[in-house]
């Protein structure tokens, strides 16, 4: 980090944030724009944790201690719907107040918290399990700082705004803060009794327990004030949360293995969808990750979209709808915005709002506007929703001139990047760390750049634009953009090929050097079906030799390059959701043995994981006995790492769903190592529904149907 920092108008340089260091495990609870990350205890101690809304953090610190000392611990956990967090904790020895220490051991502390309404609930239950009555002191210390999101991760400030004293009343603590922004944010703290004390800092209860007696008292946190906290009305909010979480878990079709594990690799995945994806005006879109992308992003959205599109298109919809809607329409440095282009990330900290950070409405993203119309195209094929893609076809026309107009300015016909300004993202592809591309002797490349899987994603949007014009009767257009993908597939074969290698390089800078690394670039463009099957062939024999393939997962760059540190962020870790688009590349072309073995991968590290991925995790190589190394400030959970699972599962059966003429294609079916049956209900398609069951027997799997409501035919092929 530079030692200057940047005063209130001037925009910090994203390379300068660090993220700051952080306890070892940490749980997240998440309600819209409000969410919550706590230690195993359930306490905030102020460094990447605490309760955050809309990009702020009102609740900096949250402590509980039975006097002087925190309980000792005895578990920690999320429930697997991901409603509630809970501690179990026991007393140490505790000193009266006139005379010896009560013994340890005896009271069992549970701490029960969730989110609903953008407020905290929690519980804390005490049962006295001594012979004799205990008196506890209760201490609860407390903070609110208002830090940015940016602040927290380590960008520092000239100048902040007004804090205000904390209001004191009978049972709550209300802080206030004026950012420099002139918006004023505040968060309420407020228990079922009042303290024996209470001060801007600190609330303490003696509270007393008889023999195998159990009490209870109930805090809440909100941006706003309402009623006393209370048993009904903790219950009241816990039964609404537990409905709409389970609501929002049985979106789509239903996926059952004979696995008990893998049904749990499953359930769990859902279940961190659910808790991600946050309903819009336009539909439900996926916030990124927490704690650090807790919003909306361009990229992830629709990739996590286009993981479960097979069996739930409608958040595919809502993805788009909603990046339809904020597409850009004018030209700003600063944002990195051109008319045409998709979002790259929006916030709504006060950071954003002063142009501290560009982040407010952010376009910075060389690959979004392609996957746009991509994914739109996928959209339209799996639902038949022709009408749909009418409503976002102005956006798409728009989109698709954006990308022709990057590829016009380029001697290759190439989309490249260059960040408009300074405090902008320096690369601009999913490997956005400022050191993830590189030429092979380890310097970095002028600008502007071409990365190669940004090429497959623009040779996709074309594709899509000369099947939607042609089935609107424009031939000509259809013929034109067709043209565009044939040329820029040629180029990319051409350009980026490395024979020597037998595999495709990472980019091209400014002067159309090719950065001959290898990246597991190569397998988004097999996803994209951009390369020749002979060269895809190649790519996949190298991506599965040592020095890509971990043992679990496929790292983000060969052992034997240049740069490569198994734990950076970009530079030889692995990305669940960064496999998962190689595994279905690779079923593309036929590979089958080499997708089990990624899903089996996969899920071993998963279970490891207490069967919830993270966003990355560090690339050493597997080791009998040793489980995968964490990635330190991983988000967890992560949109498209939860979605990996499902496009793994997409690869391994062959599936594709032709929404329109009411068909399901399967090719080659395959079943995940140890499951022997897995069945998906209720699959919609159309007016209809179709129920299938694929089913080992000796070396085949077979498939059986059964539908609901219009007849669907499945194919295979």
């Amino acid at each position: 980090m530079n030692d200057l920092a940047p005063s209130h108008t001037t925009p910090v340089e994203w390379g300068d944030i660090e993220e700051p260091r952080v306890p070892q495990r940490l749980y997240a609870l998440k309600d819209r724009d409000t969410f919550i990350v706590a230690d195993s205890h359930g306490d905030i101690v102020g460094a990447a944790d605490g309760l955050f809304h809309h990009d702020t953090r009102i609740l900096s610190r949250w402590e509980l201690t039975l006097g002087e000392r925190s309980p000792t611990l005895l578990s920690g956990a999320i429930s697997q719907d991901n409603v509630y967090f809970t501690s179990h904790g026991l007393n140490r020895a505790i000193p009266a107040p006139a005379g010896p220490a009560g013994p340890p051991g005896v009271v069992h502390i549970e701490r029960k918290r969730f989110l609903w309404g953008e407020r905290l609930y929690e519980r804390i239950r005490l049962t006295n399990y001594n012979a004799e009555v205990f008196i506890l002191p209760v201490v609860f210390r407390f903070a609110a700082d208002f830090h940015d999101m940016f602040e927290v991760r380590g960008a520092r400030r000239r100048k902040r705004g007004h804090v205000f004293p904390p209001e004191i009343g009978d049972q709550s603590v209300r802080f206030g803060y004026e950012g420099l922004d002139g918006v004023a944010r505040g968060s309420v703290l407020a228990f079922s009794e009042p303290p024996a004390s209470l001060t801007e800092r600190q609330a303490e209860f003696r509270i007393s327990l008889a023999t195998d007696q159990c009490k209870e008292l109930y805090v809440e946190v909100g941006a706003a004030e309402a009623q006393a906290p209370s048993r009904d009305r903790y219950r009241a909010a816990a039964a609404r949360a537990r409905y709409a979480m389970r609501e929002r878990r049985r979106q789509g079709a239903r996926i059952t293995t004979n696995g008990r594990l893998f049904n749990a690799w499953i359930d769990k995945s859902r279940a961190d969808l659910a808790l991600l994806t946050t309903p819009m005006k336009t539909g439900p879109y996926p916030y990124a990750g927490i704690p650090w992308f807790s919003t909306c992003f361009g990229r992830d959205g629709i990739i996590t979209a286009w993981q479960i599109l097979w069996f739930e298109p409608a958040l595919a919809k809502g993805v788009l709808s909603y990046l339809a809607e904020w597409q850009a329409h004018e030209t700003s440095a600063f944002r990195d915005s051109e008319p045409g282009k998709i979002m790259h990330e929006t916030r709504r900290g006060e950071m954003s709002a002063l142009g501290e950070v560009p982040f407010g409405r952010y376009y910075g993203g060389v690959d979004t506007t392609p996957l746009f119309v991509a994914l739109a195209g996928a959209y339209a094929e799996r639902t038949g929703d022709y009408a749909q893609l009418d409503a976002w076809w102005p956006a798409l026309e728009r989109a698709a001139s954006w990308i022709t107009a990057k590829a016009d300015q380029h001697p290759l016909g190439l989309i490249s990047y260059a960040r408009a300004m300074d405090g902008g993202l320096t690369n601009q592809g999913w490997k956005d760390s400022g050191d993830s591309i590189f030429h092979a002797d380890g310097r970095f490349p002028q600008g502007p750049v071409a990365l190669v899987e940004v090429q497959g994603y623009a040779y996709a949007a074309y594709r899509t634009m000369a099947s939607m014009t042609a089935r609107r009767g424009d031939s000509e257009a259809a013929e034109r953009w067709s043209r565009r993908a044939a040329a820029l597939r040629t180029v990319v074969e051409d350009r980026f090929w490395m024979a020597e290698h037998g595999f495709y390089g990472i980019a091209l800078d400014g002067h159309n050097e090719l950065c001959r690394v290898s990246g597991s670039n190569p397998g988004h463009l097999l996803f994209t079906g951009l390369p020749r099957a002979d060269r895809a062939e190649k790519v996949a024999l190298h991506l599965f030799s040592g020095g890509f393939f971990s043992g679990w997962g496929l790292r983000t760059l060969a052992t034997d390059q240049p740069r490569f540190n198994p734990m950076s962020y970009h530079n030889g870790s692995v990305w669940p959701h960064d496999t998962a688009l190689a595994a279905l590349g690779l079923s593309y072309y036929g590979e089958r043995d080499g997708v089990v073995k990624l899903t089996a991968a996969l899920f071993e590290a998963a279970t490891q994981f207490e069967m919830r991925l993270p966003e990355l995790f560090c690339g050493f190589p597997r080791a009998a006995g040793e489980p995968p190394v964490a990635y330190p400030v991983a988000c967890l959970p992560q949109a498209w790492a939860a979605g990996a699972v499902f496009m793994l599962l997409q690869a391994c059966l062959g599936l594709s769903i032709n929404g329109e003429g009411a068909e399901v294609e399967i090719r080659n079916p395959v079943l995940p190592i140890g499951i022997d049956r897995l069945s998906l209900e209720g699959l919609q398609i159309g007016d209809g529904a179709i129920d299938l069951t694929f089913e080992r027997q000796g070396s085949r799997v077979a498939v059986h149907s059964n539908s609901r409501g219009p007849r669907l035919r499945v194919r295979y092929g």
